[in-house]
């Protein structure tokens, strides 16, 4: 099993990156958030190898603790690798930790954009795995209500959230950061 590489990033697109490792061999890894990730850059990348049928997938992250979490998320049975990409891609994985430790199926299914019975289904069989943070996802489900009622898309909303760091704390500061992210 591939479980890390390191390389040059030859190029980005929609849902993941082309890294060059030795040999002048490009691979196609598929990370969640492919614009936090820099052309032309050394990067290193934790890596899950997807067996499917159709063929292999590289998914790749950053920070071994995503690498993890994604790993965690496969566990639940109805949730593939492309389904967990979408997660982490959504909110940040230490509110998401949080919302399944507190079993927050609003957080889960307004910020996520997961349905009812998915939020439901992966809170239960995750929830005595999670540790849960001190970060407060309530404070982003108030939020998202919030950009939503500015006229922000759901879908804006989640990007604008994706976009503030676990370390602004506050409704009010998590709010100007979502507002000033500038993702619309």
């Amino acid at each position: 099993m591939i479980r890390q590489i390191r390389g040059t990033v030859l190029s980005i697109e929609r849902e993941g990156v082309v890294v060059e490792v030795a040999g002048g061999i490009g691979l196609f890894v598929r990370v969640p958030l492919p614009e936090a990730i820099t052309l032309d850059a050394e990067t290193t990348l934790f890596t899950h190898l997807a067996v499917k049928q159709d063929g292999l997938e590289l998914c790749g992250f950053p920070d071994p603790a995503d690498l993890a979490f994604f790993e965690l998320l496969l566990q639940v049975s109805g949730v593939g690798p492309k389904t967990a990409l979408s997660i982490l891609k959504r909110a940040p994985r230490e509110a998401l930790e949080n919302a399944i430790a507190k079993r927050d199926i609003p957080y889960l299914t307004r910020v996520v954009g997961l349905g009812k019975k998915a939020a439901e289904k992966l809170a239960v069989e995750l929830s005595e795995k999670m540790s849960g943070n001190d970060g407060d996802n309530g404070t982003d489900a108030e939020v998202f209500d919030m950009l939503v009622a500015l006229g922000y898309t759901e879908r804006e909303a989640r990007k604008a959230l994706t976009g503030v760091s676990a370390d602004v704390l506050g409704t009010d500061a998590r709010f100007k950061a979502a507002l000033s992210s500038n993702t619309r």
